[in-house]
């Protein structure tokens, strides 16, 4: 049995990381509004950490290959503008009913079948589409700081020749030093101490309105926003496991975590991509262990909410730019290969990547949902003869 490698710890915290850092601060905001209080959202946060955790180690475990799993920073951001107008046991009633939508939506096999036969160039142009603005973000802040920009830059072009294994690691130990240092992470740490969080639990309460105005609308934008793309990129980087049973398995964890404030759980998509390059092994076959250190790490973040909550609301925007940035272009790379290889497939491929890279939102689903759309329209009407 292969051994465990820094790289499959370095590729799972970076993935964390990168995760947390993005939208963590979305997550406390919903949770405020919604009418949590300071012990509520640290119950949040450590509901989310331990059912990422669960289900990335298990599933990854089980099917021996990358599952990487993640709140939904798409429903997490329809929620932050809809979920003030509800009471908080209504909300957390909504989250379960958006458990059971996906429970059912997961035992459809013919809805799986229909998303496995996504053309690989497609697929890759998605995901290429959801990295392209990440990766541009790296050179965003050049004008506010041209030297930090550099040095990062630097360390990634002397590491990716010298230690491209360790590479990652390096920018994720560099990232969280200079936070402490530039910002005011380091105060805010020591200040908050460490304690273990304490879950409570909120009796959810059904209603009508709550069921069309937050859980239907959370399911829709989680299922084509989150899921779709994160089998997707399962296809594009050549892994086939059976979505049912571990789409089914992440509905019942969400069930059973939202009244702690497990608000949803889908697979990662940008995320789950760290986990699944050769940053993260040379063997393919040994990536899983990428999935499962992440697991770990989004445990251990939960149980230290407290901490997350003050080293991630403060570190610096440049410095979250640059690592998620960095960290994803070598799958940017490969996507982008991919999706040309085929030539017929080009002007589709094309066509999802930029319509998924512009990032806009249109009838509650983002720009991915339509980039796939598009691409497979497009491919379909050039199999057509002209004179169909």
């Amino acid at each position: 049995m292969s051994k465990w490698k820094l790289s499959h710890v370095s590729a799972g915290l970076t993935a964390v990381t990168v995760g947390y850092s993005s939208s963590v601060v979305i997550i406390i905001d919903v949770a405020r509004k919604a009418g949590a209080s300071d012990d509520m959202v640290i119950s949040w946060l450590f509901a989310l950490g331990l059912g990422m955790g669960i289900t990335c180690i298990l599933f990854s475990w089980l099917t021996k290959l990358p599952v990487v799993t993640a709140w939904s920073t798409p429903g997490a951001a329809f929620l932050l503008t809809s979920i003030g107008e509800y009471r908080l046991s209504e909300a957390i009633g909504a989250f379960v009913i958006c458990a059971m939508l996906s429970l059912v939506t997961a035992q459809s096999r013919s809805l799986l079948k229909q998303i496995s036969r996504i053309p690989p160039a497609i697929s890759s142009a998605l995901l290429a589409g959801i990295l392209l603005p990440i990766c541009l973000a790296i050179f965003s802040d050049v004008n506010d700081a041209p030297y930090l920009v550099a040095l990062f830059l630097a360390v990634y072009l002397i590491g990716s020749r010298l230690f491209p294994r360790y590479l990652m690691l390096l920018l994720l130990v560099m990232s969280v030093g200079i936070s402490m240092f530039i910002g005011s992470s380091s105060s805010l740490l020591f200040s908050s101490g460490i304690s273990l969080p304490e879950p409570i639990w909120v009796t959810p309460t059904f209603s009508l309105s709550a069921t069309i105005g937050l859980a239907f609308p959370l399911f829709l934008i989680t299922t084509l926003s989150q899921n779709l793309p994160g089998i997707a990129i399962h296809h594009a980087h050549g892994y086939t496991p059976d979505h049912k049973p571990i789409l089914s398995g992440i509905a019942i964890v969400q069930a059973l975590l939202a009244p702690f404030g497990g608000f949803t759980f889908n697979l990662a998509a940008i995320t789950a991509a760290l986990c699944m390059g050769e940053q993260a092994d040379s063997e393919k076959s040994q990536r899983y262990k990428a999935a499962i250190a992440a697991g770990v790490a989004y445990i251990f973040m939960g149980l230290l909410s407290s901490v997350v909550v003050a080293l991630f609301v403060s570190m610096p925007s440049i410095i979250i730019h640059l690592l998620a940035g960095l960290a994803l272009l070598a799958t940017l790379q490969g996507a982008v290969v991919r999706a040309m290889e085929i030539e017929h497939h080009r002007a589709p491929a094309l066509l999802t990547m930029l319509c998924t890279a512009s990032g806009f939102s249109l009838f509650s689903m983002t720009s991915a949902v339509w980039g796939l759309g598009l691409g497979l329209i497009l491919l379909y009407v050039q199999k057509k003869p002209p004179n169909a």
